[in-house]
């Protein structure tokens, strides 16, 4: 079946050319990195790096290479794994999924009366040394750093591999959510703080993603990237995921492998998951794009983001593909009271669904149906657990949908995409916070039963949004601002007790935006290719495509965008209420 009505150009693989870069500013494969690194023979080579790189492959091609008269390597620096568990396990806990967000430092799991002895020796030392692993650069700031850095998403995929485990861990074959929850509230969290004190200091980036494929360039280069990424339109890249409900519109539209069963989700403009791909006089290296939020946060989110959330990027966006699929789990978002006690964040998952596109048929799970008693609707969520079918439609509205309709979704309200809906989620960032209350009997890929939070759940449920209070206020709650022969705006979301705002623009030539001074981030939701122009020419045009998620800095301030073609396109402005 064909879901498009334009010829699929989306692109997987952007990336942003880096001006200024000559080939002296970048090295393939060890051999070349290795003889770059010779220069410093008889000093201090620190390589510190973030965790789940492949450290034996990285160090056996250094030692080989700079044959080093002394290494030191940092792993031996941390507790042992048992130890480790113990000083984690208050933010771990026992749930499968959820822990509580760490915001300590790398050195609070190490063990510092080890680290002075190694430096003691160091004082001794002649010839060449090498201090390699993850927070080597607290052992010896060293003559040179290099950094040795890998995507997020490549992470979970040699977690999910059973290619490796957590940091000094042999837990290679434990459940995969919860070597991702040790990772994602404690390990992440500590290498981004650390690296994000070096960013300043580093001499040399290392891509580390491919398997014996490593691409270094200088931190000059590095920093200067950043540096145009925040104020230049750009595009993270793009991952693409199968489900158990997964449906079939993106393998279409976005030209993916057909031969996969199906693709539930992607991530499109998710800087804390995504890559950012820098063209580097023609050779790709990949970085993670929070990179961007760690060095250039001021320039990329504006001032009043910055001080409202620091460096951290406040909204998401991702795909849900339930066409020829099945409906997600029925579930809620906790109240940001509830998530600050439960796990330590600031803020919740305040979300929209955008309807890119619906087949006949399609609908959204969408608050409580009037006269629900709410103890009655949590005892047959209970009995789900146990094997007794949950009757969604007894409980929960069940909205029809279409293309271009959107229901907003604030934290407590019951939700989910039934078949037949390709969903660009638009919402606050803390993706992993949610309560799933149904799971439609069914299993998860790894064949095991999916988490299923109902007891969470029941304390965050507003069982007070029903029917006609959804409809007035959750459903295309669309609010026309501008409309004339050139462009039309529209208020689409979110509801007021969210801090995004969204606003759609449909034009057949070209319409002038503000960032409003925020970072934007934006979607092509119709129309075949636009280009996102600089009013002052400070960037060059950017040319984006159908479905396609890309970012605007606030320090743009102003910009256009134009159709290519002179047919209508619509665009989807997302930004923070400030």
């Amino acid at each position: 079946m064909k879901y498009s009505k334009f010829e699929p150009n989306y692109v997987k693989f952007p990336t942003l050319k880096v001006e200024g870069a000559t080939e002296k500013d970048v090295w393939v494969g060890y051999e070349a990195i290795v003889e770059e690194l010779k220069q410093y023979e008889g000093k201090t080579i620190v390589v510190d790096t973030y965790p789940g790189v492949r450290d034996t492959e990285i160090l056996h091609a250094l030692q080989q290479g700079l044959k080093p008269n002394t290494i030191v390597t940092s792993i031996d620096c941390f507790y042992e794994k048992d130890e480790l568990t113990r000083r984690m396990q208050s933010h771990l806990t026992d749930d499968r999924v959820f822990g509580v967000m760490y915001y300590g430092n790398v050195i609070d799991f190490m063990d510092e009366s080890l680290i002075k002895r190694y430096q003691e020796l160091l004082k001794t030392r002649t010839g060449t040394t090498l201090i390699y692993g993850f927070g080597a650069s607290l052992i010896c700031e060293g003559d040179v750093v290099v950094y040795a850095d890998l995507a997020r998403w490549e992470i979970q995929q040699r977690y999910r591999s059973k290619e490796m485990g957590n940091y000094k861990c042999d837990n290679f074959d434990e459940d995969t959510l919860r070597k991702y929850k040790r990772a994602f509230f404690i390990e992440w969290r500590i290498a981004d703080k650390h690296k994000r004190n070096l960013m300043d200091r580093i001499d040399y980036v290392l891509d580390t993603n491919k398997k014996d494929d490593p691409k270094m360039i200088t931190g000059d280069i590095f920093r200067s990237a950043l540096r145009q990424a925040s104020v230049r339109p750009f595009r993270t890249t793009p991952y693409f995921d199968p489900g158990v409900w997964g449906g079939q519109w993106m393998k279409e539209v976005c030209q993916l492998d057909k031969e996969e069963k199906n693709f539930a989700w992607s991530f499109d403009g998710v800087p804390e998951e995504n890559s950012l791909l820098l063209d580097v006089c023609g050779n790709v290296i990949e970085i993670p794009s929070i990179d961007v939020v760690f060095y250039q946060p001021r320039q990329l989110l504006g001032e009043k983001v910055f001080a409202r959330f620091g460096a951290e990027f406040p909204i998401r966006f991702d795909f849900l593909d339930t066409i020829e699929g099945q409906s997600l789990s029925l579930q809620v978002h906790p109240n940001r009271d509830y998530i600050q006690k439960l796990c330590g964040m600031p803020y919740t998952q305040d979300e929209s669904y955008y309807i890119l596109e619906a087949v006949e048929g399609a609908s959204v799970y969408l608050g409580i149906k009037e006269g629900v008693n709410p103890e009655e609707m949590i005892e047959a969520l209970r009995d789900g657990q146990k094997g007794i079918s949950f009757p969604a439609e007894k409980f929960v509205n069940n909205f029809p949908a279409k293309k271009h309709d959107h229901f907003l979704i604030p934290a407590g309200t019951v939700h989910c995409s039934a078949p037949g809906c390709m969903v660009l989620e638009i919402s606050a960032t803390p993706y992993i916070f949610t309560f799933k209350l149904w799971d439609w009997d069914r299993l998860g890929m790894d064949g095991l039963p999916r988490p299923v939070h109902v007891e969470h759940g029941k304390h965050n449920i507003r069982f007070d949004r029903t029917t006609e209070w959804v409809k007035e206020n959750l459903v295309n709650h669309f609010i026309t601002l501008h409309d004339d022969e050139v462009y039309k705006e529209e208020h689409t979301g979110l509801h007021e007790l969210e801090f995004i705002e969204t606003r759609r623009f449909t034009t057949s030539t070209e319409v002038t935006l503000c960032t409003k001074e925020s970072v934007n981030v934006l979607n092509l939701i119709d129309g075949h290719s636009a280009v996102v122009e600089s009013l002052d020419g400070s960037f060059a045009p950017y040319e984006v495509h159908y479905a396609e998620t890309f970012i605007v800095p606030e320090s743009v301030k102003n910009y256009r965008i134009r159709s290519l073609d002179g047919n209508e396109i619509k665009v989807i402005q997302a930004y923070v209420r400030v």
